[in-house]
């Protein structure tokens, strides 16, 4: 065995990755079969295969392995928070190109070793662009589910501070963070700490913490960590930052077809009839996900309580042109 196939067990072995574990100790047994050594590549492929069957015996319902516990430490503790979630892009109601470029992320990490094989690198910094409430925080969660990886949140408002030099030493406790524990790392509000250096508002500090921030998108990721940047202001951001993402991804409010499909969802047993979709359909134009999903929840609580088998067409109209009204209340006030 290759020093690098024994570097990329250890390295799965101590992310509590086994399928990547398993995938190397495969290659392991090619690289065994094309020197000859057949007895060898056999032996290593049968303990693969056994290894393969109790860990599907093994396994909850669903067919999913645990997701390996981890926790911020120290300083840590305040300014991120860790969650371990079960959602998967099958549960997002996303754009077909979306889809298709969150899914070659996926695929790229989790054959990372094959990557590293080759010279390359997976995806591992993605900057997610759109309006709020259009699924880039829950594109986090479901990329941490796909991968069985936790999901650390960052709140940036923690790493500010009233006291000189004092940010920049708490990103550097972040980024040492990204690089001793592989996980998912959602750095919401990024325009927060990404804006244009030479701005008029610009302070010290600011020009300070975004040269931290260049400074560690030209890091190596050594445990491939995927860190994601999500802003709703992409306008402000530092060019400069921009540029240094893998991956820029745009999310947008979802089109007729789309918009009916986060409701469908999320109504789930209480259906709307197919003829009553017509008469909503003004009133699904320009509402994100996150607000489709606010107003479908409002009537199927009042369905609940009603003991209703479905929800009613009226009241669906209403809370869209609800949730319209209060969108139409924020743009006037800007």
């Amino acid at each position: 065995m290759s020093t690098k196939h024994l570097l990329a067990l250890l390295n799965s072995h101590i992310d509590g990755d086994e399928e990547q574990f398993l995938s190397v100790a495969l290659q392991a047994a090619a690289m065994e079969a094309r020197q000859g050594r057949m007895e060898d590549a056999e032996k290593l492929k049968r303990l693969v295969q056994k290894a393969r069957d109790q860990q599907r015996a093994g396994r909850p319902a669903g067919g999913q392995t645990p997701i390996p516990l981890a926790r911020p430490r120290g300083e840590l503790q305040g300014l991120v928070e860790s969650s371990y979630p079960k959602l998967t892009l099958e549960n997002m109601v996303l754009a077909d190109d979306v889809r298709q470029r969150l899914s070659r992320v996926v695929l790229q990490q989790q054959e990372r070793a094959t990557l590293r094989d080759h010279g390359q690198v997976p995806v591992t910094h993605m900057l997610l662009v759109g309006p709020p409430g259009t699924g880039k925080t829950m594109t986090a969660s479901a990329l941490a589910g796909e991968l069985r990886l936790p999901l650390f949140t960052v709140r940036l408002e923690s790493l500010f501070s009233r006291f000189f030099g004092e940010t920049s030493s708490k990103l550097r406790l972040l980024f040492d963070e990204i690089a001793r524990t592989r996980a998912v790392y959602l750095l919401d509000e990024f325009d927060a700490i990404g804006a244009r250096r030479g701005d008029p508002n610009d302070v010290g500090e600011i020009r300070r913490v975004l040269n931290s921030v260049l400074a560690f998108m030209e890091e190596p990721n050594s445990t491939d960590s995927l860190v994601l940047a999500a802003t709703n202001h992409v306008e402000i951001l530092d060019e400069a930052l921009a540029r240094r993402f893998d991956e820029v991804i745009e999310y947008s409010v979802p089109d007729p077809r789309a918009a009916r499909a986060v409701l469908e969802r999320r109504l789930g047993k209480f259906k709307l009839a197919a003829k009553a979709w017509t008469a909503i359909s003004p009133e699904l134009e320009g509402l994100s996900q996150g607000e489709l999903v606010r107003a479908a929840d409002s009537v199927v609580r009042d369905a609940i309580l009603e003991q209703a088998s479905s929800v009613s067409l009226d009241a669906l109209r209403a809370a869209l042109h609800n949730r319209q009204a209060l969108k139409g209340k924020f743009r006037r006030g800007r």
